[in-house]
């Protein structure tokens, strides 16, 4: 048999025809293959809200109102969160909520206890956050 150019191109295709169609084969066959336990979409609804559920934060200041750049405390507790991590403060400025230089790290049990000074004077709404998980809103006003 003599061996030319055209034909050393035809069976390198036909080998990678080839090739390619037994791995096509054998990963439509694996994707027939029943899961040994289907999760239904419930169950993976359920477990998302779990997984939200389980991050919380709580905030209470220490007094309702102050006197413009006095020291407050907020405290609370955390569940789900990762000991050591901040927690940091933010006061809701023209509609956004903006972060505070006032951050403290979670303790092993899970509490924290920020000291905070405000300037802005009238009602201040506020909350403590760690990355998506966020408190509830509260109100301290300055005077």
């Amino acid at each position: 048999m003599i061996v030319t150019k055209r034909n050393s191109l035809r069976m390198a295709a036909v080998g990678i025809i080839g090739a390619v169609a037994l791995g096509t084969a054998g990963t439509a066959a694996m994707a027939a293959t029943p899961a040994a336990h289907p999760v239904s979409a419930t169950q993976k609804a359920t477990a998302a809200q779990k997984t939200a559920a389980a991050k919380a934060i709580t905030a209470k200041p220490s007094v309702k109102s102050v006197k413009a750049w006095q020291l407050f405390r907020v405290t609370g507790t955390t569940t789900g969160l990762k000991p050591g991590s901040k927690v940091t403060l933010q006061q809701k400025q023209r509609g956004h909520w903006v972060s505070l230089p006032a951050s403290a790290p979670i303790t092993r049990s899970g509490s924290y206890s920020l000291g905070v000074k405000l300037g802005m004077k009238g009602k201040n709404e506020l909350r403590v956050v760690q990355g998506s998980t966020a408190s509830g809103v509260f109100t301290v006003t300055v005077r």
